[in-house]
Protein backbone atom coordinates (compact mmCIF):
# COMPACT_ATOMS: atom_id res chain seq x y z
CA UNK A 1 0.00 0.00 0.00
CA UNK A 2 0.95 3.67 -0.08
CA UNK A 3 1.38 6.15 2.75
CA UNK A 4 2.72 9.64 3.36
CA UNK A 5 6.23 9.46 4.78
CA UNK A 6 8.95 11.91 5.72
CA UNK A 7 11.79 12.44 3.28
CA UNK A 8 14.05 15.27 4.52
CA UNK A 9 15.70 15.50 1.10
CA UNK A 10 12.47 15.99 -0.85
CA UNK A 11 10.85 19.34 -1.56
CA UNK A 12 8.33 19.88 1.24
CA UNK A 13 9.74 16.85 3.13
CA UNK A 14 6.52 14.84 2.74
CA UNK A 15 6.07 12.26 -0.04
CA UNK A 16 3.84 9.31 -0.90
CA UNK A 17 5.71 6.02 -0.77
CA UNK A 18 5.16 2.25 -0.72
CA UNK A 19 5.00 0.80 2.81
CA UNK A 20 3.99 -2.59 4.28
CA UNK A 21 0.31 -3.31 4.84
CA UNK A 22 -0.80 -2.95 8.49
CA UNK A 23 -0.81 -5.96 10.81
CA UNK A 24 -3.74 -5.41 13.20
CA UNK A 25 -3.93 -6.59 16.77
CA UNK A 26 -6.99 -8.47 18.05
CA UNK A 27 -8.76 -5.27 19.12
CA UNK A 28 -7.86 -3.29 16.01
CA UNK A 29 -9.89 -2.80 12.84
CA UNK A 30 -8.30 -2.21 9.45
CA UNK A 31 -9.73 0.89 7.81
CA UNK A 32 -9.53 1.79 4.14
CA UNK A 33 -8.92 5.51 4.35
CA UNK A 34 -10.84 7.97 2.18
CA UNK A 35 -9.91 11.29 3.76
CA UNK A 36 -7.34 12.71 6.17
CA UNK A 37 -6.92 16.14 7.71
CA UNK A 38 -3.87 18.10 8.81
CA UNK A 39 -3.07 19.56 12.21
CA UNK A 40 -0.32 22.01 13.03
CA UNK A 41 1.27 19.79 15.68
CA UNK A 42 1.83 16.72 13.54
CA UNK A 43 2.82 18.81 10.52
CA UNK A 44 5.38 20.82 12.44
CA UNK A 45 6.85 17.64 13.96
CA UNK A 46 7.08 16.02 10.53
CA UNK A 47 9.34 18.81 9.31
CA UNK A 48 12.08 17.63 11.68
CA UNK A 49 11.29 13.89 11.78
CA UNK A 50 13.65 11.14 10.62
CA UNK A 51 13.49 9.71 7.12
CA UNK A 52 10.68 7.20 6.74
CA UNK A 53 8.62 8.53 9.66
CA UNK A 54 4.85 8.07 9.24
CA UNK A 55 2.93 11.17 10.40
CA UNK A 56 -0.82 11.62 10.71
CA UNK A 57 -3.53 11.64 13.38
CA UNK A 58 -6.91 12.10 11.63
CA UNK A 59 -8.63 9.69 9.24
CA UNK A 60 -12.03 8.68 7.91
CA UNK A 61 -13.03 5.76 5.73
CA UNK A 62 -14.60 2.30 5.64
CA UNK A 63 -13.82 -0.74 7.78
CA UNK A 64 -12.04 -3.24 5.53
CA UNK A 65 -11.57 -5.81 8.30
CA UNK A 66 -13.26 -5.82 11.69
CA UNK A 67 -11.35 -6.45 14.91
CA UNK A 68 -11.00 -10.18 15.53
CA UNK A 69 -12.05 -9.88 19.17
CA UNK A 70 -15.49 -8.63 18.08
CA UNK A 71 -15.04 -5.11 19.43
CA UNK A 72 -15.73 -1.97 17.45
CA UNK A 73 -17.45 -1.46 14.10
CA UNK A 74 -18.22 -4.16 11.58
CA UNK A 75 -16.81 -4.63 8.12
CA UNK A 76 -18.24 -2.15 5.63
CA UNK A 77 -19.22 0.50 8.19
CA UNK A 78 -18.28 4.12 7.58
CA UNK A 79 -16.06 5.38 10.39
CA UNK A 80 -13.79 8.11 11.68
CA UNK A 81 -10.66 7.34 13.66
CA UNK A 82 -7.57 8.71 15.35
CA UNK A 83 -4.02 7.43 15.70
CA UNK A 84 -1.00 8.80 17.54
CA UNK A 85 0.95 8.43 14.28
CA UNK A 86 0.68 6.90 10.80
CA UNK A 87 -2.91 7.84 9.91
CA UNK A 88 -1.98 9.26 6.50
CA UNK A 89 -2.13 6.03 4.54
CA UNK A 90 -4.41 3.95 2.33
CA UNK A 91 -4.89 1.30 5.03
CA UNK A 92 -4.48 1.70 8.79
CA UNK A 93 -5.03 -0.48 11.86
CA UNK A 94 -6.94 1.46 14.52
CA UNK A 95 -7.88 0.33 18.06
CA UNK A 96 -11.63 -0.13 18.46
CA UNK A 97 -11.80 2.43 21.25
CA UNK A 98 -10.38 5.06 18.88
CA UNK A 99 -13.05 4.66 16.19
CA UNK A 100 -16.43 6.37 15.87
CA UNK A 101 -19.25 5.32 13.56
CA UNK A 102 -20.47 7.89 11.03
CA UNK A 103 -24.19 8.64 10.68
CA UNK A 104 -25.67 9.01 7.21
CA UNK A 105 -25.12 12.44 5.77
CA UNK A 106 -21.69 13.02 7.30
CA UNK A 107 -19.08 12.99 4.55
CA UNK A 108 -15.61 11.52 4.92
CA UNK A 109 -14.21 15.00 4.39
CA UNK A 110 -16.24 16.42 7.27
CA UNK A 111 -15.47 13.45 9.50
CA UNK A 112 -11.73 13.68 8.96
CA UNK A 113 -11.67 17.11 10.63
CA UNK A 114 -13.15 15.82 13.89
CA UNK A 115 -10.52 13.68 15.64
CA UNK A 116 -7.88 16.11 16.88
CA UNK A 117 -9.38 19.55 16.27
CA UNK A 118 -12.96 18.63 17.06
CA UNK A 119 -12.31 16.52 20.13
CA UNK A 120 -9.77 18.95 21.55
CA UNK A 121 -12.40 21.69 21.44
CA UNK A 122 -15.14 19.41 22.75
CA UNK A 123 -13.21 17.86 25.63
CA UNK A 124 -11.51 21.11 26.65
CA UNK A 125 -14.77 23.01 26.91
CA UNK A 126 -16.06 20.43 29.41
CA UNK A 127 -13.16 20.88 31.84
CA UNK A 128 -14.74 23.56 34.03
CA UNK A 129 -18.35 22.44 33.91
CA UNK A 130 -21.20 23.85 31.88
CA UNK A 131 -20.48 27.05 29.96
CA UNK A 132 -24.16 28.06 29.82
CA UNK A 133 -24.42 31.76 30.62
CA UNK A 134 -20.67 32.04 31.24
CA UNK A 135 -17.95 33.97 29.45
CA UNK A 136 -15.51 31.94 27.35
CA UNK A 137 -12.29 33.18 25.75
CA UNK A 138 -10.75 31.31 22.82
CA UNK A 139 -7.33 32.25 21.45
CA UNK A 140 -6.13 31.02 18.07
CA UNK A 141 -9.80 31.13 17.14
CA UNK A 142 -9.35 30.95 13.36
CA UNK A 143 -7.57 27.59 13.54
CA UNK A 144 -9.11 24.14 13.36
CA UNK A 145 -9.62 23.79 17.12
CA UNK A 146 -10.60 27.42 17.50
CA UNK A 147 -13.48 27.42 15.03
CA UNK A 148 -14.88 24.21 16.50
CA UNK A 149 -14.57 25.65 20.01
CA UNK A 150 -16.30 28.89 19.06
CA UNK A 151 -19.30 27.08 17.59
CA UNK A 152 -19.55 24.52 20.38
CA UNK A 153 -19.31 27.14 23.12
CA UNK A 154 -21.83 29.47 21.47
CA UNK A 155 -24.28 26.61 20.93
CA UNK A 156 -23.90 25.65 24.60
CA UNK A 157 -25.02 29.12 25.68
CA UNK A 158 -21.70 30.84 26.38
CA UNK A 159 -20.77 34.42 25.62
CA UNK A 160 -17.77 33.83 23.36
CA UNK A 161 -14.84 36.16 22.84
CA UNK A 162 -12.41 35.05 20.14
CA UNK A 163 -8.85 36.16 19.51
CA UNK A 164 -7.29 36.01 16.03
CA UNK A 165 -3.86 37.07 14.88
CA UNK A 166 -5.02 38.35 11.49
CA UNK A 167 -8.02 40.65 11.17
CA UNK A 168 -8.90 39.10 7.79
CA UNK A 169 -10.23 36.03 9.63
CA UNK A 170 -12.69 38.01 11.76
CA UNK A 171 -15.70 37.23 9.56
CA UNK A 172 -15.03 33.48 9.61
CA UNK A 173 -14.93 33.49 13.42
CA UNK A 174 -18.07 35.63 13.71
CA UNK A 175 -19.84 33.23 11.35
CA UNK A 176 -18.92 30.37 13.69
CA UNK A 177 -20.81 32.11 16.49
CA UNK A 178 -18.39 34.41 18.33
CA UNK A 179 -19.96 37.40 20.06
CA UNK A 180 -16.75 39.43 20.14
CA UNK A 181 -13.60 39.12 18.03
CA UNK A 182 -10.31 40.90 18.63
CA UNK A 183 -7.26 40.82 16.37
CA UNK A 184 -4.34 40.85 18.77
CA UNK A 185 -1.37 38.47 18.93
CA UNK A 186 -1.04 39.10 22.68
CA UNK A 187 -4.77 38.64 23.50
CA UNK A 188 -4.57 41.77 25.72
CA UNK A 189 -7.49 43.42 23.91
CA UNK A 190 -9.81 40.63 25.06
CA UNK A 191 -9.70 41.95 28.64
CA UNK A 192 -12.49 44.42 27.85
CA UNK A 193 -15.00 41.56 27.54
CA UNK A 194 -13.86 39.52 30.56
CA UNK A 195 -13.36 38.17 33.12
CA UNK A 196 -13.73 34.62 31.83
CA UNK A 197 -14.87 31.40 33.43
CA UNK A 198 -13.16 29.35 30.72
CA UNK A 199 -10.16 30.20 28.55
CA UNK A 200 -8.96 27.92 25.75
CA UNK A 201 -5.35 28.95 25.14
CA UNK A 202 -3.13 27.65 22.36
CA UNK A 203 -0.65 30.42 21.56
CA UNK A 204 1.65 30.71 24.55
CA UNK A 205 3.99 33.58 25.38
CA UNK A 206 2.26 36.92 25.94
CA UNK A 207 -1.09 35.42 25.00
CA UNK A 208 -0.91 32.95 27.89
CA UNK A 209 0.42 35.62 30.25
CA UNK A 210 -2.51 37.90 29.52
CA UNK A 211 -5.11 35.13 29.49
CA UNK A 212 -4.18 34.12 33.04
CA UNK A 213 -4.94 37.65 34.25
CA UNK A 214 -8.46 37.55 32.76
CA UNK A 215 -9.85 34.62 34.75
CA UNK A 216 -12.98 35.07 36.83
CA UNK A 217 -13.41 33.58 40.30
CA UNK A 218 -13.15 29.81 39.85
CA UNK A 219 -12.07 30.27 36.25
CA UNK A 220 -9.91 27.80 34.38
CA UNK A 221 -7.41 28.31 31.59
CA UNK A 222 -7.07 25.16 29.50
CA UNK A 223 -3.68 25.21 27.76
CA UNK A 224 -3.61 22.85 24.79
CA UNK A 225 -0.85 24.25 22.59
CA UNK A 226 1.90 26.79 22.03
CA UNK A 227 1.69 27.79 18.39
CA UNK A 228 3.43 31.09 19.08
CA UNK A 229 5.96 30.90 21.89
CA UNK A 230 6.96 27.86 23.91
CA UNK A 231 7.43 29.81 27.15
CA UNK A 232 5.72 32.60 29.02
CA UNK A 233 5.56 34.45 32.32
CA UNK A 234 2.82 34.54 34.93
CA UNK A 235 1.72 37.63 36.81
CA UNK A 236 1.41 35.75 40.09
CA UNK A 237 -0.57 38.27 42.09
CA UNK A 238 -3.19 38.87 39.42
CA UNK A 239 -3.55 35.13 38.89
CA UNK A 240 -4.13 34.10 42.50
CA UNK A 241 -6.21 37.18 43.34
CA UNK A 242 -8.91 35.94 40.98
CA UNK A 243 -9.65 33.25 43.55
CA UNK A 244 -9.74 29.51 42.90
CA UNK A 245 -8.44 30.02 39.37
CA UNK A 246 -6.54 27.17 37.72
CA UNK A 247 -4.33 26.33 34.75
CA UNK A 248 -5.02 22.95 33.12
CA UNK A 249 -2.43 21.28 30.90
CA UNK A 250 -4.47 19.57 28.18
CA UNK A 251 -3.12 16.75 26.03
CA UNK A 252 -5.80 15.09 23.93
CA UNK A 253 -4.41 11.57 24.02
CA UNK A 254 -4.16 11.78 27.83
CA UNK A 255 -7.86 12.69 27.96
CA UNK A 256 -8.84 9.38 26.38
CA UNK A 257 -8.27 7.77 29.77
CA UNK A 258 -11.28 9.79 30.97
CA UNK A 259 -13.50 9.70 27.88
CA UNK A 260 -12.55 7.22 25.13
CA UNK A 261 -11.98 8.61 21.65
CA UNK A 262 -14.76 6.38 20.30
CA UNK A 263 -17.26 8.21 22.53
CA UNK A 264 -16.10 11.68 21.53
CA UNK A 265 -15.90 10.87 17.82
CA UNK A 266 -19.40 9.41 17.75
CA UNK A 267 -20.84 12.40 19.62
CA UNK A 268 -19.12 14.87 17.32
CA UNK A 269 -20.27 13.06 14.18
CA UNK A 270 -23.82 13.04 15.53
CA UNK A 271 -23.70 16.82 15.99
CA UNK A 272 -22.54 17.25 12.39
CA UNK A 273 -25.33 14.99 11.13
CA UNK A 274 -27.89 17.02 13.08
CA UNK A 275 -26.64 20.29 11.61
CA UNK A 276 -25.45 21.51 15.02
CA UNK A 277 -21.75 21.53 14.13
CA UNK A 278 -20.19 22.68 10.87
CA UNK A 279 -16.61 21.68 10.07
CA UNK A 280 -14.83 24.59 8.41
CA UNK A 281 -12.93 23.06 5.48
CA UNK A 282 -10.83 25.74 3.82
CA UNK A 283 -8.79 23.43 1.61
CA UNK A 284 -9.81 20.15 -0.06
CA UNK A 285 -7.23 18.54 -2.32
CA UNK A 286 -5.84 15.16 -3.42
CA UNK A 287 -3.28 13.70 -1.05
CA UNK A 288 -0.64 14.07 -3.73
CA UNK A 289 -0.68 17.77 -2.74
CA UNK A 290 0.48 16.98 0.81
CA UNK A 291 3.73 18.95 0.67
CA UNK A 292 2.19 22.20 -0.59
CA UNK A 293 -0.88 22.01 1.66
CA UNK A 294 1.28 21.28 4.70
CA UNK A 295 3.42 24.32 3.99
CA UNK A 296 0.34 26.50 3.60
CA UNK A 297 -0.82 25.30 7.03
CA UNK A 298 2.51 26.21 8.62
CA UNK A 299 2.34 29.61 6.88
CA UNK A 300 -1.16 30.23 8.36
CA UNK A 301 -2.48 30.68 4.85
CA UNK A 302 -6.07 29.66 5.61
CA UNK A 303 -8.55 29.45 8.51
CA UNK A 304 -10.04 26.16 9.68
CA UNK A 305 -9.03 22.79 8.30
CA UNK A 306 -7.33 21.29 5.26
CA UNK A 307 -8.57 17.90 4.05
CA UNK A 308 -6.78 15.57 1.66
CA UNK A 309 -8.56 12.86 -0.32
CA UNK A 310 -6.76 9.53 -0.35
CA UNK A 311 -6.63 7.54 -3.59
Amino acid sequence: MKAIVVDPNAAGKLVISEVPDPTPGRSEAVIQVSAISLNRGETRSAMSAAVGARPGWDLAGVVAKAATDGSGPKEGQRVVGILSTGAWAQLVAVPSNQIGILPDGVTFEQASTLPVAGMTAYYALEKNGSVLGRKVLITGASGGVGLFAVELAANAGAEVTAVVRQAKYTEAVLAAGAHHVVADETAAAAAQYGPYSVVLESVGGASLTNALTMLAFGGMCILFGASGEGSGTVEIRRFFQAGRASLYGFGLFNEFGITPASTGLTRMATLVAAGKLHPHIAVSAPWTDIASVAQRLLDRDYPGKAVLLVS
